[in-house]
């Protein structure tokens, strides 16, 4: 029997102190964000072009995106009428208010923000609640990765809203998809290597969490509120899990581990990649998010840079995205990789999905996170 404390915000609990990270385009969708909650967790749908399967998705793409985050939620409530299920939605988002503001009156528990530094979200949750006339419930979450960050928004918040986050997610540098790192800090933490398992200088990124996590409670002592802190990237076993817990985090946010699940709404094409990939085709690239991230190693990225570029489509997906110089076009690229074209799309990662060796349940990954046998 696991001997992990439930991760409370708020007035929710989570049985299991496991939050699933977003992951987008089309990889956290209802169904594993539903299994994960169904299963005590805090599942997290990606509104990342979250409508890529609707019919007016390449002429409405915002349209089409915020009608299919209320049907995802109403689907994942299906399986998890009693979970906890909110959204991830990245502040590099193009109409990024509109995203926040559906969540909310869809009824999500949670959202979590990062790409950027959320600085308006709890004006757009208040205006959202406002607007649909009901009391606000969704608890909001910044995704920070060093101190400085943390500082940043906490401080923004404090003095702009009087309030403090709900729950903040420390994202470090062994995740998967976009980083809150530079291309030079990676290589400074020792994670750009094709051995990133022995040379990331873990000490060095420990003591950042600490400083996180003292800074937090600075802002929960003055709000006189308990803010959880939850820890992400890397994290892929039950001794991934106590290591966090050993720094002091009340919980984790996991995501590459549940690609490789049964419920995942990923195709199978997508979760093989995983299985199949070895240590060193887990690569840092650059996205035109302006950000770096880590994929997997495939034919696309071999080509990017070589290939010329041309963008014959345009969806609205980022509010900063010069056309005229982007290597690629970041939608299509996710968007193919989701529809099980795996040498022509873009597949983010963590630094651990060459340990995939199987499909298994959400429920055996869960129990396993928690040390339950």
């Amino acid at each position: 029997m696991g001997t992990l404390k439930p991760l409370v915000i708020g007035d929710l609990v989570a049985k299991n102190p496991v939050i699933q990270g977003g992951m987008g385009v089309g990889i956290s969708l209802s169904s594993l964000a539903g299994a994960v909650a169904k299963a005590g967790g805090v599942g997290i749908i990606s509104t990342a072009q979250i409508g890529f399967r609707e019919p007016d998705f390449l002429t409405n793409p915002l349209e089409a995106n915020l009608r299919a985050i209320g049907t995802e939620l109403k689907k994942a409530r299906e399986i998890a009428p009693e979970g906890i299920i909110g959204f991830n939605i990245m502040v590099a988002t193009k109409s990024y208010a509109s995203y926040v503001k559906k969540a909310v009156k869809a009824g999500a528990d949670l959202i979590i923000s990062g790409a950027g530094l959320p600085v308006s979200l709890p004006e757009y949750v208040a205006e959202a609640a406002e607007e649909a006339g009901i009391k606000l419930k969704t608890k909001i979450a910044p995704i920070v990765s060093t101190v400085k960050s943390a500082m940043v928004i906490c401080k923004m918040w404090d003095r702009k809203y009087h309030q403090a986050p709900d729950l903040v997610v420390i994202e470090g540098p062994l995740a998967g998809g976009h980083l809150g790192f530079s291309k030079e800090d990676l290589a400074e933490l020792g994670v750009d290597t094709d051995d990133v398992e022995h040379t990331y200088k873990q000490a060095d990124y420990d003591e950042e969490v600490r400083g996180i996590i003292r800074l937090v409670k600075e802002y929960g002592d003055k709000y006189n509120k308990v803010i959880p802190v939850v820890t992400a990237g890397g994290i892929y076993s039950h001794e991934d899990v106590l290591h966090q817990i050993s720094l002091g985090a009340d919980g984790v946010q996991v995501a590459t581990r549940f690609v490789t699940t049964v419920e995942c709404d990923a195709p199978e094409a997508y979760k093989q990649a995983y299985i199949n990939a070895k240590k060193e085709d887990i690569v840092i690239t650059k996205s035109p998010v302006g950000m770096p991230g880590r994929a997997i190693k495939n034919r696309f990225l071999d080509g990017v840079g070589n290939i010329p570029f041309r963008l014959e489509h345009c969806y609205q997906c980022l509010e900063k995205c010069d056309r005229q110089t982007i290597p690629y076009c970041i939608t299509k690229a996710l968007v193919d990789s989701a529809e099980g074209r795996m040498e022509d799309g873009l597949i983010f990662c963590g630094s651990n999905a060459y340990k995939a060796e199987r499909i298994e349940t959400v429920e055996e990954v869960m129990k396993d996170l928690v040390g339950e046998k």
